[in-house]
């Protein structure tokens, strides 16, 4: 009877793992955690386009992004923290474009005023198979 007893904890406890890893890992996806700031403007099996917002002072929570291109629609001054615990400061203007390598992160705007860009994030292959 004590076997039986240890078995269903085992069982219920591997359940509740599975859950909460699998809610951990969808939990990092920006869209998902922070639609305050983040908002998807388009999506097929190729990309998924982001609208990126953030008032002044404003910060997200830790996520990550597949790599991509970032478009920047507004001066841009912005603080990220990475999951060691490392810092970098952004600056952009206008118009200007970037390469966004794949990546978490925790990012802040730090100036004055509302910042404003386009995330073009390009699926992998893996996700683009998923799909068909």
């Amino acid at each position: 009877m004590q076997a039986r007893s240890y078995t269903a904890i085992s069982i219920l406890l591997a359940i509740l793992a599975f859950v909460f890893l699998t809610n951990v890992a969808r939990a990092q996806d920006a869209a998902k955690v922070d639609s305050a700031h983040y908002k998807v403007e388009f999506e097929n099996d190729q990309v998924r386009v982001l609208r990126i917002t953030y008032g002044p002072g404003e910060k997200s929570v830790m996520h990550e992004h597949p790599e991509g291109v970032a478009v920047f629609l507004t001066d841009h001054l912005s603080k990220f923290t990475y999951p060691d615990g490392k810092t970098e400061e952004l600056s952009a203007k206008p118009g200007q474009a970037i390469w966004v390598p794949a990546g978490k992160h925790l990012p802040q705007n730090i100036g004055d005023e509302t910042l404003e860009l386009i995330l073009v994030e390009l699926k992998s292959k893996d996700q683009m198979q998923k799909k068909e």
